[in-house]
């Protein structure tokens, strides 16, 4: 109200705004409380999911005005869910137990792919992982604190092989003793639009442990607002179910979010992550879309272990709960 008003007329307009006040209906609706979803980049089809529930109206069918927004390279959704800014945000199982080591308060309460889509692409001709022991492997710098230690241990690579990735095909497309990095989503498409076929190999396939595109809130509130974290992933899961049947209204939200996407490579993100069960395969397929183990949680912790990824005797517990996941129960 401006400063203009004398005292006399801010208690006028207080007892005229009583009785219309008192005059609204009973049971009036009530505003749907807000929840806001970051993803980890920009929007795309391995978001998919969460778009079709908004899409859809199935957050609202569950009492949720959700908003999900896609992330970026300038946008650090961890600081976004600390800082109070999101309730929730997509992590990586690698990060949460990195954030337990550091006393972080933010803890994983369901996973979206339970295979992560990290592959090496070759090219034609190789037949296994093995084989790429003599070729120049490109690799990211992020990649030396998740699946390289891994692939050194297992397959025996080294340092010496390895080449920065500037997250372009260029180098792969001429140099047929190249091989990359890249997500089955994604890379593969752009290879060969370039005229190549490749080889992929999906490292999950292979034994790589952890989940991906995981929801991430924080200790707080997780005890303050359970129903909602509740009704997030259970319309969530939903949401996954219904995009893979018939993604056009979740793509539709997604290009709105990220005009620069393409329905060609949106149509290729799921035709791949329906391939090779991201979404749906693994315990998935007989525990339900978005859901957890202990098994699979234990696993990640020991090959972070071994890798000295995190300290000993992080309680690795710490990170993650099975009481959100335990009641959604939407089969693929």
């Amino acid at each position: 109200m401006k400063q203009a008003f004398s005292r006399l007329a801010v208690i006028a307009a207080l007892a005229l705004a009583a009785p219309l006040q008192a005059a609204e209906p009973k049971g009036a609706p009530q505003p749907l409380p807000k929840f806001t979803f970051y993803a980890n980049w920009l929007a795309e089809a391995e978001h998919g999911g969460f778009f079709q529930a908004a899409a859809e109206g199935i957050y609202r069918k569950y009492g949720l005005d959700a908003e999900i927004k896609g992330g970026g390279p300038q946008i650090n959704v961890m600081q976004l869910l600390l800082g109070g800014k999101a309730d929730a945000v997509m992590g990586y199982d690698l990060q949460q137990i990195s954030a337990v080591e550091q006393g972080l308060p933010a803890i994983t309460v369901a996973a979206t792919f339970q295979k992560d889509p990290a592959v090496l692409i070759a090219h034609p001709g190789v037949k296994t992982l093995a084989d790429l022991k003599t070729r120049t492997l490109l690799i990211g710098q992020a990649s030396e604190t998740t699946f390289w230690p891994w692939l050194k241990a297992k397959y025996g690579y080294t340092d010496a092989q390895k080449r920065p990735y500037s997250f372009s095909v260029q180098q792969f497309l001429v140099d047929k003793n190249i091989a990359q990095q890249g997500y089955v989503t994604s890379e593969p498409f752009t290879i060969e639009k370039g005229g190549v076929k490749p080889v992929v190999f999906l490292l999950a396939d292979s034994g790589y442990p952890p989940y991906a595109e995981t929801v991430i809130v924080t200790l707080k509130t997780l005890k303050e607002k359970p129903d909602l974290v509740k009704k997030f992933v259970q319309a969530s899961a939903e949401g996954w179910k219904r995009y893979l049947a018939n993604p056009a209204p979740g793509n539709a939200l997604i290009r709105k979010e990220n005009p620069e996407m393409s329905e060609e490579l949106l149509a290729y993100g799921v035709a791949k992550m329906k391939e090779y069960e991201l979404v749906t395969g693994g315990d998935a397929k007989t525990r339900g879309i978005m859901t957890m183990t202990d098994a699979r949680w234990k696993q990640t912790f020991e090959f972070m272990q071994g890798a000295k990824l995190v300290k000993p005797g992080v309680d690795y517990r710490k990170g993650y709960t099975l009481d959100v996941v335990k009641d959604v129960k939407v089969l693929p």
